[in-house]
């Protein structure tokens, strides 16, 4: 009876947070893909949203439980390595419209794979970020 009392609970608490996890998405962002580097070949994508946020970027991935954000990718040290397009195996998930772009934060590489219309707000966002020259220090 105790085995069976354990096992309701933890279906509650998976239930609870797969609710959580769903409401987390369904308020919105870009769709993308991204992958955290280095990995070979067109391995460690991940579909999933971005939202951002005054300081950050913020990737929720589809098919995680976890609670707040999968990844995060700084504003302030944001630098835009690379772009291309998808090649080899990323064409099992990707078409020709959509744009990969390597990306740095100081803290960690990714790769994002988003269509023409996300590439610009993710450009315009990254470079409308305020001059490390005109923050205030605290």
């Amino acid at each position: 009876m105790v085995l069976l009392i354990i096992l309701v609970l933890l279906l509650v608490g998976l239930a609870l947070v797969s609710l959580y996890r769903f409401v987390m998405l369904r308020r919105g962002g870009t769709p993308a893909i991204l992958r955290v580097l280095p990995v070979k070949g067109g391995q460690g994508w991940r579909h999933g949203l971005i939202r951002y946020e005054e300081d950050r970027l913020v990737f929720f991935k589809l098919t995680s439980l976890k609670v707040g954000a999968d990844s995060t990718i700084r504003r302030s040290g944001i630098e835009v390595v690379d772009r291309r397009g998808p090649v080899g195996d990323e064409y099992d998930i990707m078409n020709d419209e959509i744009i990969v772009i390597a990306v740095s934060d100081g803290d960690g590489s990714y790769e994002l794979a988003l269509d023409r219309g996300a590439l610009a707000a993710f450009l315009s966002w990254v470079e409308s970020r305020p001059s490390e020259r005109i923050r205030r220090r605290r």
